[in-house]
This record gives structure tokens, C-alpha cells and sequence, in this order.
């Protein structure tokens, strides 16, 4: 499964292009932009999935640096700045990683 099974790839590339200057990363634009937040909640379970590359059943700092590139892989790195940043908007247990229900309800709220 990719991205591009759930998301248009207009709307992945509208996303990336409004976040590629550094520290310009907004998850709740981005997610909006790309058209996410307004999936099922299957469907961002199934993205997910993509994100989560070890199949952790998490979404690691580590792999949040990688964020951008999910969506299309010329993206630039998140800055260490935005992936903390949308560590703690999604980490609501404070455990250091982001669930598939924490993940849903970042997207979705």
C-alpha cells in the first residue's frame, strides 16, 4: 500500500511545497493540505502504518525526521525542531513515541 492509494498526489505535493523552507513544518496544515484529515479513521490507520517503518506499532522521533519524505520521497528532513514538535503534539501518554490511537487522534481532531 502507498500513500498515493489514500492521498491524490496533487494534494501530497500541495502539502510538501507549503512546508519545504526549514522550522515551516505545521502537522495541522500539513494534514489538512494533504488531505488526511479528512479520511477515515481506517484510512489513517493505514497511513499509519506506511509511517511506522520498523512496524513498531509506533512512530519514533527517529522516524519522524523521515515524516516528509513518506508523503514524497524528494521532500526535505523535518528539522529536529519539527520532529520534536510533532513528537509532543502526538505523544499524549508521554512515553517518547506516537500510537496508532494517539496518531489518529492528532489527524483527526
Amino acid at each position: 500500500m502507498s500513500l498515493t492509494s489514500i492521498l491524490s498526489a496533487e494534494a501530497i505535493e500541495n502539502a510538501i511545497k507549503d512546508c519545504q523552507a526549514p522550522d515551516s513544518f505545521c502537522y495541522k496544515k500539513f494534514f489538512q493540505l494533504c488531505g488526511l484529515s479528512k479520511k477515515s479513521p481506517k484510512e489513517v490507520q493505514d497511513v499509519f502504518r506506511i509511517l511506522d517503518d520498523d512496524d513498531s506499532g509506533y512512530i519514533e522521533e527517529e522516524e519522524l525526521k523521515f515524516f516528509l519524505q513518506k508523503f514524497s520521497p524528494g521532500a526535505r528532513l523535518l528539522t529536529e525542531k519539527e520532529a520534536k514538535s510533532l513528537l509532543s503534539a502526538g505523544d499524549d501518554d508521554s512515553d517518547g513515541k506516537i500510537g496508532v490511537q494517539e496518531f489518529q487522534t492528532m489527524v483527526l481532531s
